[in-house]
């Protein structure tokens, strides 16, 4: 009975041995790509890295810095949303420079009343002396013209301190400068921030407290080419190329705008400046329409080829 147990289980492991490699080798279908890699469009394009950004007439977003060092106290405007040339992005505790401008105003009226003092001293003298000249000594008459004088300037003085602190003081609010779209800020309330940006403890290294753009009409696309394809690119008369959105099998029509005259390192692989590569790269700026029903936003990356305008017989 024994030997019977064994014998089944050895014809049971037989089997399955060969049930198992026989599973082994069969090949499993490859499933179909989620979508098509990018292709080249043209007989001789230039593939380029691409980073879509807000279109600016020149350069690339708007980077915010404060012009002047201290805590947030309020932002009141969030990400997303369109704002208008002169309205409040950041609001900054001014305590201490509100109470400096209110000194240099309160300097103001004592030198004023400076001013009235040694004025009505020197009109008494003046007046003295036109009666009687031996009264008033030329000394004493000059001593007080010169005090006029000095409280004269110390008035000046003194409205030019209170300009500037008032100047000084509308700092600690910070404006838009321009029509546009705020796309980041990198500081929140409580937050200390300085000239140099926010400091991001994700990066260990300092951001711009907000950044805007503009997403109100066309998205531009600032493409990188290689500096060994450079000659290879057709002149702007005749260049034309079309961008591919990765993850997905859509291409876009890309206008030139503009070429940015100047090769520098790559380093846009992790967007750190301490990074280096031996290679350097041309930017060159295109711009597109943003179809309808489309997500595109400014930091995206697309594949970009460049190619040369079919000419007409």
């Amino acid at each position: 009975m024994r030997n019977k147990i064994l014998i089944g289980l050895a014809i049971l492991g037989v089997f399955l041995g060969i049930g198992s490699a026989f599973i082994m080798r069969m090949q499993q279908k490859p499933q179909p790509p989620a979508f098509k890699p990018a292709s080249n469009p043209y007989s001789k394009g230039i593939y380029a890295n691409g980073i879509i950004e807000s279109a600016q007439s020149s350069g690339a977003n708007v980077n915010i810095y404060p012009e002047v060092s201290g805590t947030v106290l309020r932002i009141p405007v969030s990400e997303g949303q369109k704002v208008k040339s002169g309205m409040a992005l950041i609001i900054l505790d001014d305590t201490v420079q509100r109470a400096a401008t209110e000194s240099a105003k309160a300097q103001i009226e004592v030198a004023g009343a400076t001013l009235g003092t040694v004025d009505a001293q020197y009109r008494k003298l003046k007046s003295a002396a036109d009666t009687d000249p031996r009264s008033v000594s030329r000394d004493a008459l000059d001593t007080a013209a010169n005090a006029v004088r000095t409280a004269k300037a110390n008035l000046e003085l003194a409205r030019k301190q209170y300009q500037s602190a008032e100047a000084l003081l509308s700092r600690y609010v910070i404006k838009a400068v321009a029509d546009g779209t705020v796309l980041s800020i990198n500081t929140s309330a409580g937050s200390f921030i300085s000239t140099q940006g926010s400091y991001n403890t994700y990066t260990s290294g300092f951001s711009p407290v907000l950044v805007m753009g503009n997403l109100n009409g066309d998205l531009a696309v600032r493409c990188y080419v290689d500096e060994i394809l450079i000659q290879r690119l057709p002149s702007p008369a005749q260049m034309q190329a079309r961008m591919t959105i990765r993850g997905t099998d859509i291409t876009l029509p890309l206008k030139f705008t503009r070429i940015q005259p100047n090769v520098s390192p790559k380093i846009e692989l992790s967007s750190q400046r301490s990074e280096r590569v031996d290679v350097r790269v041309l930017p060159l700026i295109f711009t597109f329409e943003k179809p309808k029903g489309l997500s595109l936003y400014p930091g995206q990356l697309v594949d970009v080829y460049i190619g040369e305008q079919t000419r007409k017989p």
